[in-house]
């Protein structure tokens, strides 16, 4: 649902912070399953998987907020590389998908996941910063009783 509503239609509107991409989801296989860590510019970030498990509302943690936040905003630098695309398949595996939600549709990045694994691709960094988001997710939810 996030890849297909409109910015406007969740109350999303450009500003000189975000002025492009409001919203990122990151896609990769683990096993037969695939992992989508999904951040957006106000801090909302969640873990959904094709298996039953998931984290949802991680915004109301500061350091989830920041590091969602932190993933959108470096979002922007890949703006260029990122395709605007209709479809939203999962990744092949070996693969990882970066969809971007932007002000006008959705743009996409795919690459290989051993490169940005291994740390030797152009896009270490986007995987990296939804890693980050993943390890607060998973912190705020070891916490809890």
């Amino acid at each position: 649902m996030m890849l297909t509503t409109p910015a406007e239609k969740v109350g999303e509107k450009p500003s000189k912070e975000f002025p492009r991409i409001y919203g990122i989801l990151m896609d990769w296989p683990i096993g037969e399953q695939t992992a989508t860590i999904f951040s957006s510019s106000t801090g909302a970030a969640s873990l959904y998987t094709t298996s039953t498990f998931g984290i949802i509302g991680g915004e109301g943690h500061e350091a989830v907020r920041a590091a969602a936040i932190r993933f959108v905003r470096a979002a922007d630098r890949y703006f260029d590389s990122a395709t605007p695309t209709t479809e939203f398949p999962y990744p092949t595996a070996g693969r990882v998908r970066f969809y971007f939600l932007t002000f006008n549709g959705v743009r996409v990045i795919e690459t290989d996941l051993a490169s940005v694994s291994n740390r030797t691709g152009k896009f270490v960094e986007l995987f990296g910063l939804g890693q980050a988001v993943l390890t607060e997710l998973r912190l705020v939810t070891e916490k809890r009783p």
